[in-house]
């Protein structure tokens, strides 16, 4: 993990620079300059409409009384995107840029839980399960889960 990190750090800002360079090289230095500026710009009043939205979101599914788990994964993705937008570069942008959007959020969600989903086992235990054990004072009636654990798998 240490060197896909360590990876990230040094190749990331390599590609960034060598395609800034390129764009200054086929446009201008002025034009790769406002281009930087622009993207900034643009990227933090999307952050902070998106963020807003978000948060609205957040507050109505806590007051309908359901979890805002995909509220809070939205809220995440903005953080990231905005963090991605704030550091010049053309794929950080454009990356930044996606997150931004409702669908590439979106996109971006399935792609992750088909990756990590599938290393995860996800272990349910109900109310029936613990009848005869002493150390659990549940409703002997209910059917609703009371425990899950979820253990990542080892590949």
């Amino acid at each position: 993990m240490l060197i896909r990190l360590l990876a990230a750090f040094i190749i990331i800002p390599l590609i960034e620079l060598y395609l800034l360079l390129q764009l200054a090289q086929a446009t201008s230095v002025a034009t790769t300059f406002l281009v930087v500026l622009v993207t900034g710009v643009i990227g933090s009043i999307l952050a902070r409409r998106e963020g807003v939205m978000a948060w609205f979101r957040f507050r109505s599914a806590l007051a309908e009384g359901r979890m805002p788990s995909r509220e809070i994964q939205d809220g995440l993705m903005i953080v990231f995107a905005a963090a991605l937008l704030l550091t010049p570069g053309l794929l950080t942008d454009a990356l930044g840029f996606t997150l931004l959007v409702p669908a590439g959020r979106e996109l971006i969600r399935r792609f992750v839980l088909r990756r990590y989903i599938k290393g995860f086992n996800v272990q349910m235990h109900t109310a029936e399960e613990f009848q005869n054990d002493p150390l659990h004072r549940q409703d002997r009636g209910s059917h609703y889960t009371i425990d899950a654990d979820a253990v990542q798998r080892k590949s």
